[in-house]
């Protein structure tokens, strides 16, 4: 594969930016040092607040693009920066997240050694707001038709992903702007009915863990995580009741394992419990990882009970007694 500036660019990287002031440089600076390099850098200024727009009119390179407009969220940038877009492919990022240099490069040799595929994705690292190793995401390689195990579970786990054919993108008219959260796996989902995904099995995504962004706010998560879900559903009805139970459970676990994440507060040990039992009615194979969601259950009341200093000392001191991380996160949209 031989990269050619005679025409329109062959990627643009897509970037909604709200509020982003310190993250934002580092992201970009994933993207510029990327050694695939006929792209252009799409940053949709979301209306931020903060100094964002300065940070990013400091970089110089002719492949940035900067375009700024009122805040109206980031179903709506993306869909603003897709518009504008000139690439036959599309990759978006979220502000906070970091890509490997050969992101891009190995996804686009996977589309172009599979003809007919349309997306191609990676694998996911969790960093914390200071840029150290938290967990690592799902090791996945499906390819083809991975519609059901998408609607099982989102195993892309974020936004910041794939490399899409932009043709399939426009076809599906964009993201769903009525949504505020699980917008990705909604995208997803609705791309997987209709086209083909390759797999690229590396870590190419390091995605920001941060108790601001959208994905913390745990009751707006459910409810529109079960919308997509039922919808999804809707357009494959003979996939089954029991993948469709199966999902519910991934989704209560995840929602639970947010809710245990720190800052811990007396409230979220509440929320986590009332995550844990939706997921333990909806698991058939609920027996099997009894030992499993007790802990979780025991996390939940510990933070329930105790003053959320007393239980962030006392979880912090039997997690360096037993290091296996609890459950992975199975999606952050």
């Amino acid at each position: 594969m031989t990269e050619s500036f005679i025409n329109s660019p062959i990627i643009s990287v897509i970037i909604p930016a709200y509020n982003c002031e310190t993250t934002i440089k580092a992201t970009i600076d994933s993207v510029l040092t990327q050694s695939f390099t006929n792209f252009e850098l799409i940053i949709i200024n979301d209306g931020s607040q903060d100094n964002t727009l300065d940070v990013v009119s400091r970089i110089q390179d002719s492949r940035i693009k900067i375009f700024s407009f009122e805040n109206a969220g980031g179903n709506i940038s993306r869909n603003c920066g897709l518009k504008i877009s000139q690439g036959k492919f599309i990759s978006f990022l979220d502000a906070d997240d970091i890509w490997m240099p050969d992101k891009l490069k190995l996804q686009l040799e996977a589309l172009y050694k599979n003809p007919g595929f349309h997306v191609a994705y990676s694998w996911t690292d969790y960093i914390d707001e200071d840029g150290n190793f938290l967990t690592s995401g799902k090791r996945v390689t499906l390819n083809g038709d991975v519609y059901q195990k998408l609607l099982i579970n989102n195993f892309l786990e974020n936004g910041s992903n794939p490399l899409i054919l932009r043709d399939a993108l426009v076809d599906l008219e964009g993201f769903d702007q009525s949504l505020k959260a699980a917008q990705d796996w909604d995208m997803w989902l609705r791309l997987a009915e209709k086209y083909l995904f390759v797999s690229v099995p590396l870590v190419q995504i390091l995605y920001r863990v941060s108790s601001n962004s959208l994905s913390a706010n745990l009751a707006r998560q459910e409810k529109y995580c079960l919308q997509v879900l039922e919808k999804a559903y809707q357009a494959r009805p003979t996939i089954g009741k029991h993948i469709l139970h199966l999902s519910i459970a991934n989704i209560y676990k995840y929602l639970a394992c947010k809710a245990l994440q720190q800052p811990y507060s007396q409230n979220k040990g509440l929320t986590a419990i009332k995550f844990l039992w939706k997921y333990f009615l909806y698991d058939a194979a609920r027996q099997k990882r009894i030992s499993d969601t007790f802990k979780l259950f025991l996390k939940s009341v510990i933070i329930m009970m105790l003053p959320p200093g007393a239980s962030t000392l006392l979880l912090t001191q039997a997690k360096k007694k037993s290091p296996k991380p609890e459950l992975s996160i199975i999606s952050s949209s």
